[in-house]
């Protein structure tokens, strides 16, 4: 309970300044916070759905088996075998492929360039709030006649014109690190199916006498 008591102290101060200097940010920060939002949450998206495709976690030569043996199939990489497996001919397997990454890779390249977007936008609003930041201060310059007053409203359009630039960049810069990494990450599970297409195409050929006279 005791130990309870002193981590909650500290974390109340720590929640009650990241207030401060969010409203002190001015209205920016919410584009900002939904910029962010948007960018992580599909982030942490893609993440997962990628993760759970398998590509990654069963062997090759697992998979390789499972083209021969239908009945030892399991989970996504499976249920891929499933879709493309009725196949007789090459030109059929080719366009069960394309229909294939159409659907499983598609969705991730549109994810991608929406969090694409939003690196670029989050130090734009960030910008914005500089602006506007500076307008507040050079009203403040204009139409005060001086005094505390005067300087405290200085002060807080800097604040803001910092503030915004600042948290903008925040946002960006990991963002921009998490959205290439996650575009290596699709571009070797576009690799992995072009590897699968080949193995089955391979297998076909072996199976089939006739689909290997077709080609």
């Amino acid at each position: 309970m005791n130990a309870l008591v002193e981590w909650s102290a500290p974390l109340e101060r720590l929640w009650s300044q990241a207030r401060a200097v969010w409203i002190a940010g001015g209205w920016a920060m919410i584009a900002i916070a939904a910029v962010a939002l948007v960018l992580f949450a599909l982030g942490a998206s893609v993440y997962m759905r990628l993760w759970g495709k398998g590509h990654r976690s069963v062997p090759e030569r697992t998979w390789r088996e499972w083209i021969e043996r239908p009945h030892l199939r399991r989970g996504p990489i499976g249920e891929m075998l499933d879709f493309v497996g009725g196949n007789s001919s090459v030109e059929s397997l080719g366009e069960s492929f394309s229909e294939l990454r159409m659907t499983e890779v598609a969705p991730f390249e549109r994810d991608l360039r929406v969090m694409k977007v939003c690196v670029g936008a989050a130090p734009l609003f960030g910008l914005l709030g500089t602006v506007t930041g500076m307008l507040a201060t050079f009203r403040a310059l204009a139409e005060g006649s001086g005094g505390e007053q005067t300087m405290g409203l200085i002060a807080k359009g800097i604040s803001e014109a910092l503030i915004t630039t600042e948290t903008g960049l925040v946002i960006a810069l990991p963002g921009l690190f998490l959205q290439y990494q996650l575009a290596r990450n699709c571009e070797r599970y576009r690799a992995f199916l072009a590897h699968l297409e080949t193995v089955c195409t391979q297998s076909l050929h072996r199976r089939t006498p006739e689909a290997r006279a077709s080609s």
